[in-house]
């Protein structure tokens, strides 16, 4: 019979994964459909608009949480996104649109910090990396089984299949969470302090270094999630059945070795050694996108597959790393952690919109991979924590 932590942890884990799942379904279109009420060219606005408004409710959550709890929280956040979801759709208004696409843009963001305390409590940071890694490969499922299903649902560029089917799957997310985590106990979260808590961060170096990295991995995220639909089906020409079976095939790296990577991290090798492998795997193959014009499926989803055997390499050893050096009473530095995120959400597009002027949009897959070359920096002077 399992321990009461073990079952813990494999609820926080199917919670994730039906959270990753419905988050999922709009992410590899939602830029698309954006577009036909902004343009290709500002799309990335109504992003980094959002993420703005995300790292705003990132500094005031402590508020929430020291008055009604992760529980509550999270539960209050889910059903404010149902509802979201289920206007996007209904409505075909830009006006009402992009407001809506922000909520849920925010709500997924702050449900992701309040699943990373679920987990932190059930926690044992001797096996950090084999917790997270198990965690992170369930999570990882959803990503690879939603494109599929979303190239299936959405036949004829009717998006609002794709946010029906969103919320129709948070339904069971909310059930779990109010069935099985009720009895989650919140410690006393302490208020975040920009400037105190960013002055904490810098004066650890090897934290400072797993921020920059791990902003440079979500910077990556960012990017590829809003102009890589747009690139393949756009220009490339690409259809979304095509689209969905690359996308589901190139995200198979983050469930296949980032449970074996964090168990590695705990026993035998360092997570900088790994983070930086995964940073130039990254680097150099994003890169290789701007120089890749066929339409062929093979070429494309072999190319995207290894972009995702960096990025799952960087992003197990960022978790791992970060989650070994803080506890869950530094819920001000997990919080800025997560913030992290939105951040790249902001910084990543608005670059991408000044390149768009001056360069072929092909050539912005080139300049990410040259960014990403600027982590080796910062993830080669970490100290390993074994």
């Amino acid at each position: 019979m399992p321990s009461q932590k073990s079952y813990n942890v494999f609820t926080v884990s199917i919670l994730g994964f039906l959270f990753t799942l419905h988050a999922v379904f709009p992410a590899y279109i939602s830029s698309t459909f954006l577009a036909q009420f902004t343009g290709e060219e500002s799309v990335g606005f109504v992003y980094s608009v959002s993420a703005i408004l995300a790292i705003v409710s990132f500094f005031g959550l402590y508020r929430v949480l020291n008055r009604i709890g992760n529980y509550r929280t999270a539960l209050l956040l889910m059903s404010l996104e149902f509802i979201a979801l289920i206007g996007l759709s209904v409505f075909n208004s830009g006006w009402l649109v992009i407001p809506l696409f922000a909520i849920i843009f925010v709500a997924v963001a702050l449900v992701g910090f309040n699943i990373d305390l679920f987990l932190e409590e059930v926690s044992n940071e001797k096996a950090t990396g084999k917790i997270r890694g198990q965690f992170l490969t369930v999570v990882n499922i959803a990503w690879i089984v939603a494109p599929i299903l979303t190239s299936m649902i959405m036949t004829n560029g009717d998006y609002w299949k794709i946010y029906l089917t969103a919320a129709i799957v948070l339904l069971p997310t909310i059930y779990l969470t109010h069935h099985n985590l009720r009895g989650f106990i919140d410690p006393k979260y302490p208020k975040i302090n920009l400037k105190t808590t960013i002055r904490q961060i810098k004066s650890d170096t090897n934290i400072f270094g797993v921020f920059v990295v791990s902003f440079l991995m979500q910077f990556f995220f960012a990017w590829m999630v809003i102009y890589t639909p747009l690139y393949l089906h756009d220009h490339i020409h690409f259809s979304w059945k095509e689209i969905g079976t690359m996308f589901s095939i190139m995200l198979l790296p983050f469930v296949f070795i980032e449970l074996p990577l964090g168990r590695l991290a705990d026993s035998r090798f360092g997570e900088k050694e790994i983070m930086s492998i995964g940073l130039i795997i990254v680097a150099l193959s994003t890169a290789m996108m701007s120089f890749v014009v066929d339409a062929n499926v093979v070429l494309w989803t072999a190319l995207l597959f290894t972009t995702r055997v960096g990025a799952a390499m960087i992003e197990i050893m960022t978790e791992t790393y970060f989650f070994k050096k803080i506890s869950l009473t530094q819920a001000n530095i997990t919080s800025v952690f997560r913030a992290v995120r939105p951040l790249a959400n902001v910084v990543s597009p608005i670059i991408a919109i000044l390149l768009l002027p001056i360069i072929s949009f092909k050539f912005i897959f080139a300049v990410l991979g040259l960014i990403m070359f600027l982590g080796l920096r910062y993830s080669l002077a970490l100290e390993d924590t074994r």
